[in-house]
């Protein structure tokens, strides 16, 4: 029987699946797109999709409630400001769960986990912009330095 089986343990414990669930949960708010194994990702989007209905609704409750869940402000802020209010006339399905053939290492079944219609910037928001004309003053260093 399947009695008292409510969610995949992922090999991991308690602490561990909790810890790595607001880990990755806190990556897709801020980049809005993440590759991770099938089964995570699966283990990810409901509990996504459930922030997005709290940030919907705009209460202090609701606001604690996103901050004890993601342990960030700054991404509970960007799930009540910014994913809510895109997502305001949509009735769940904020997630999407794209197959990415598999891993080299281990063979593990590779997923995307992506919102819908999201902000394709998100995803550059660490990267830093590149300076052209720094560039070519580093080349002509390295030239001078070589000759």
């Amino acid at each position: 029987m399947r009695h008292g089986m409510a969610n995949k343990k992922l090999n991991r414990t308690s602490e561990h699946r909790k810890a790595l669930l607001k880990n990755m949960l806190n990556s897709l708010v801020k980049y809005e797109q993440i590759k991770t194994t099938l089964p995570k990702a699966k283990f990810l989007k409901p509990q996504a999709d459930k922030l997005i209905t709290l940030g919907k609704k705009d209460t202090l409750h609701n606001t604690k409630i996103l901050v004890s869940q993601l342990q960030d402000i700054k991404s509970a802020t960007k799930v009540k400001k910014t994913l809510s209010k895109r997502y305001e006339k949509r009735a769940g399905g904020y997630t999407r769960i794209i197959k990415a053939g598999f891993r080299n290492g281990d063979n593990a079944p590779m997923a995307i986990i992506e919102f819908v219609d999201r902000d394709i910037e998100a995803k550059k928001v660490d990267k830093k912009k590149k300076n052209p004309t720094k560039e070519v003053e580093k080349r002509e260093e390295k030239k001078q330095a070589t000759a």
